[in-house]
């Protein structure tokens, strides 16, 4: 008997320590990871590649959007999107893809693009431990969907007229019958119906299968306008086999740094390591 209140106690003050969800939009400001730092901001046509990370054990038990953090369902943690959000999230070395819900801001290590949930991981045929390479393409529409009816949402400000200075006049009444006087009487106030409890809906755990395409491992570091500026970023790393990718979309043209390519993740750490040492605070790796 006394066992049993034991477990009843611990389950009831466990229950009182938990903290209770709240689901809601959220941005955030930017942060320094390391030498690395982020710039959170809302971007609904996101199309990037990376390298992804399982979530380890010790998580809060919320995510960064209020939502109760769950190993089992189909969630990812990103560095700087909008949360929450609906992404497509394809695994590069078997072509395996799933969407996904991001619901929280990770990764907290440089050079990961994405933490994903044990679940999510399994159905992608990513392994527990190690990274991925991954694309990660978000969905417009789906986000919006997630994000719009959620707390703390950017909302158009509009101003409604107040209820109680709005009337109702009779019009007269057709020849031949009974009149009243001019009547005016306020209109009924509609009821207000109470805020329904925001609810967060499970993504379909449907599975993809397309080709693999594992690419190779990049470090992108920045891009400029001017020629000059991009070779003087490739003499600060040059020993680090930096070269300058040539970039055009309509009349912009650019001029992006990068080191690779390189075939281990290993590799990709160590360049990006010293990238970020030498004050390129911007520097990520890139699938390609």
């Amino acid at each position: 008997m006394m066992r049993v209140w034991v477990l009843l106690c611990v389950t009831l003050l466990t229950g009182c320590l938990r903290p209770s969800a709240n689901p809601h939009y959220e941005v955030g400001r930017p942060y320094q990871v390391g030498s690395a730092w982020y710039y959170p901001g809302e971007n609904f046509t996101l199309d990037e590649t990376g390298l992804a990370n399982v979530y380890g054990s010790g998580h809060a038990a919320l995510t960064s959007d209020g939502e109760f953090f769950d190993q089992s369902a189909v969630m990812a943690g990103h560095p700087t999107l909008q949360l929450p959000a609906v992404a497509r999230l394809t695994n590069l070395e078997n072509g395996r893809s799933i969407l996904v819900r991001i619901n929280d801001r990770g990764t907290g290590k440089p050079g990961r693009s994405i933490d994903v949930t044990r679940r999510t991981a399994m159905l992608l045929g990513m392994p527990d431990v190690g990274a991925t390479r991954v694309r990660l393409q978000v969905l417009p529409e789906e986000s919006h969907a997630a994000s719009d009816e959620l707390p703390g949402h950017p909302q158009l400000a509009m101003a409604a007229a107040p209820r109680s200075a709005v009337v109702a006049t009779d019009l007269a009444p057709p020849p031949g019958m009974a009149s009243e006087p001019n009547k005016v009487r306020p209109t009924a106030t509609p009821a207000v119906a109470a805020a329904a409890p925001v609810s967060v809906a499970r993504l379909s755990e449907t599975v993809a299968q397309g080709p693999a395409n594992p690419g190779r491992l990049w470090v992108r570091l920045d891009a400029f306008e001017e020629y000059s500026y991009a070779a003087a970023q490739r003499t600060r790393v040059g020993d680090l086999g930096a070269s300058i990718d040539r970039i055009v979309d309509g009349r912009v043209r650019r001029f992006r740094v990068r080191i690779g390519p390189m075939d281990t993740v290993r590799q990709a750490d160590e360049a990006l390591t010293n990238a970020l040492a030498r004050g390129i605070p911007d520097a990520h790796i890139v699938v390609e």
